[in-house]
């Protein structure tokens, strides 16, 4: 099975990058010394220490491979790419629900990246998926698991 491409932008690569370095660099030494420290208590057959240690250590080497991953199969969106035209990647827009009159706005990245809090939103989500494509003015139909909502899309900016 082909490995799925990661879409990112330039702040979401360097996130990773970071991430990825914090773990290699700091983390490992740290579950190293540790693993170190809890040997020197003696038999490790029964010593929670060690084995809390090496639990930590597999789960950073697990995380580390992961990222590793995703940076080698990461697509990076500059926002200088961006076409403003339609939704897409890398674009901000804003939406008006039609029935309402509320208006949102989200930054459309991908699923790596997500983040509702940040009003980041994946292109892979419900509401991402229908907005792709679509230009200002257009009234996008989105199934969601109350039912249909309908928004017009405001406005898209990089």
């Amino acid at each position: 099975m082909p490995n799925k491409e990661v879409i990112l932008t330039v702040e979401g690569l360097k996130k990773l990058e970071d991430e990825l370095e914090q773990l290699k660099s700091v983390r490992r030494r740290e579950v190293a010394l540790r693993i170190k420290q809890a040997i020197e208590f003696g038999d490790i057959s029964e010593n929670s220490e060690y084995e809390d240690a090496k639990n930590e250590q597999a789960f950073i080497e697990g995380t580390i491979m992961n990222l590793e991953k995703k940076l080698r199969n990461a697509r990076v969106i500059d926002a200088n790419d961006v076409d403003v035209a339609t939704v897409s990647v890398g674009a901000t827009v804003q939406i008006e629900e039609v029935d309402s009159g509320d208006k949102l706005e989200y930054s459309i990245v991908g699923s790596v990246e997500a983040d509702p809090v940040k009003n980041k939103i994946s292109n892979e989500s419900p509401v991402g998926k229908a907005l792709l494509g679509h230009s200002v003015g257009d009234i996008v139909a989105i199934d969601v698991p109350i039912g249909v909502i309908k928004y017009r899309v405001l406005n898209i900016s990089k």
